[in-house]
């Protein structure tokens, strides 16, 4: 069964160690993305480089079509053989966004509120990032219906970084 492993950039080494994955993506502010682990080969790796905003703001970069875009070509490309990891600083906006992402696209027939639910399940902090999601929404033709379910779970626990999780695509 294939399965997206989302975490903090803290715990990308043992994520990657204990999945096998051979697929990574990273959501980074602008200049801070790492290089790409051994373990990853070149091509298996996509850097994002975008703030944590929801709102335009002097000094980051707000997503757009096409950061959006890079998360739904790169998904759409994994073989699914291996697991895909996904990460961002905190692990609890970004990649939790880009991961319910992935799952929406993945598997267009899944409703996207059980989808959030699998999310909230799996990781009790995700706050997944509304701007990456109504993008994604609009990109997939999902009519509001992936903002509203994310709305639905609403905001994560506190925390200061997300605990590495798994989410399934059925």
């Amino acid at each position: 069964m294939p399965t997206l492993h989302v975490c903090p950039l803290s715990r990308l080494p043992e994520t990657l160690a204990e999945t096998g994955a051979r697929r990574l993506m990273t959501l980074m502010k602008a200049g801070t993305a790492i290089a790409r682990p051994e373990s990853i080969a070149e091509g298996g790796h996509c850097v994002i480089e975008v703030s944590d905003i929801a709102a335009a703001m002097d000094g980051h970069v707000l997503a757009d079509e096409t950061h959006i875009g890079r998360i739904l070509d790169f998904v759409a490309a994994w073989d699914r053989a291996d697991p895909l990891v996904i990460h961002c600083y905190a692990g609890i906006s970004r990649s939790t966004a880009a991961a319910y992402i992935a799952a929406c696209a993945l598997a267009p027939e899944r409703d996207e509120g059980e989808v959030a639910d699998a999310l909230r399940a799996a990781a009790p902090s995700a706050t997944p990032n509304p701007h990456f999601v109504a993008i994604a929404d609009r990109m997939l033709g999902r009519e509001g219906r992936m903002s509203a379910a994310i709305a639905r779970i609403g905001r994560g626990a506190d925390a200061f970084e997300g605990t590495p999780f798994t989410l399934t695509l059925t």
